[in-house]
């Protein structure tokens, strides 16, 4: 049978601005990075995607490297859109994104105009679309002029190639700077996509999210439960039948830290005390910044999407909330700023 989406999915889900654009997500994105690769039983996937669609989860956010392996989430996706969400296209942002290790030799990575619209068609391809919604520069290049990443990103637009363009984990400096520069073009940079959590604030103290607030680019925060972290299934460092305890887990030895760990503990003593749990407190958090348009979440389980999506049923923190967040993760705080190649995933 069809599939066919609940008639009330926008009955509950808030959206918000891009920014000072007309581009709207919603309160809650779903990424697939990892969860959603060639290994990803295709119908346990699909009951995610459905559920989160009728939920009014309307961005799916993907990159050209998602898998693994590499290509294998947008080839999923892509016959998903085909087979079940074709009706309901113009109801769906689909973002990808490139800059990562895609294809062998010198043009299959980083930010050059040759790998990113490259990168883009090859997406296109994979996901069977004439264009994608959002199409990000993955990370700042610090061996390719901003001049010409930028004017790749241009080039995808004015080729009706892409709908709208970002950047994520570009600093506060080169965010400046690429949306002088797009503007220019006549393109307005929509939207930064950066890691963010309650401990990880590289952000605020590179001032980055305040550059999108003076500028009016949205911003959709990545890694908001920290890999897991603020889930609290790692328990005291637990990584037993985890993504972090997985082989080539991109989960970091220094996530691990006893006073990282301390400060985890201490986080979900407050979300017991809003009647949250620990990821639901994590989400409402991130959002409580006005600059932050989404938060992109990664679940693998329905049970999981389920539980952040209950987050929505109490985003207010009051200020006391937000000193007692703060004086909980202070000593627990991990070093996440991109580094001059851009913070790896």
């Amino acid at each position: 049978m069809t599939y066919q989406a609940s008639p009330s999915r926008y009955d509950t889900m808030a959206y918000r601005k891009c920014g000072k654009w007309g581009l709207k997500l919603p309160a809650i994105s779903l990424g697939l990075w990892q969860n959603f690769g060639g290994t990803r039983d295709p119908e346990s996937g699909f009951e995610i995607l459905a559920h989160a669609f009728d939920a009014g989860v309307t961005h799916f956010d993907l990159a050209n490297n998602y898998g693994p392996p590499p290509g294998a989430a947008e080839e999923y996706f892509g016959a998903v859109l085909a087979r079940e969400f074709k009706a309901y296209r113009d109801e769906i942002i689909v973002s990808s994104k490139a800059g990562y290790a895609m294809w062998p030799g010198p043009y299959g990575e980083f930010s050059s105009r040759k790998n990113l619209i490259a990168s883009c068609d090859q997406s296109l391809k994979r996901l069977g679309l004439d264009y994608v919604d959002i199409f990000y520069s993955h990370r700042f290049d610090p061996s390719t002029p901003l001049e010409e990443t930028m004017g790749a990103l241009a080039t995808l637009v004015q080729q009706g190639k892409a709908l709208y363009v970002g950047v994520s984990s570009y600093p506060e400096k080169e965010t400046r700077e690429a949306q002088l520069i797009l503007s220019k073009m006549g393109v307005p940079l929509t939207i930064h996509q950066p890691s963010y959590s309650m401990i990880n604030r590289w952000i605020e103290g590179d001032r980055t999210i305040d550059a999108c607030g003076d500028l009016g680019i949205g911003m959709i925060a990545f890694s908001p439960l920290t890999q897991g972290l603020l889930s609290g299934k790692y328990n005291r460092g637990n990584r037993e039948g985890t993504r972090a305890g997985e082989t080539n887990s991109t989960v970091r030895a220094s996530h691990f830290e006893p006073n990282v760990l301390d400060a985890v503990a201490n986080v979900a003593e407050i979300a017991a005390a809003r009647g949250q749990t620990m990821a639901q407190l994590a989400l409402a958090w991130v959002l409580r910044r006005p600059e932050m348009t989404s938060a992109l979440i990664g679940v693998r389980t329905l049970d999981q999407l389920k539980e952040n999506l209950g987050a929505l049923n109490n985003l207010d923190l009051s200020s006391e909330e937000i000193k007692a967040i703060d004086a909980a993760t202070r000593n627990g705080q991990l070093e996440m700023h991109p580094r001059p190649q851009g913070w790896q995933r």
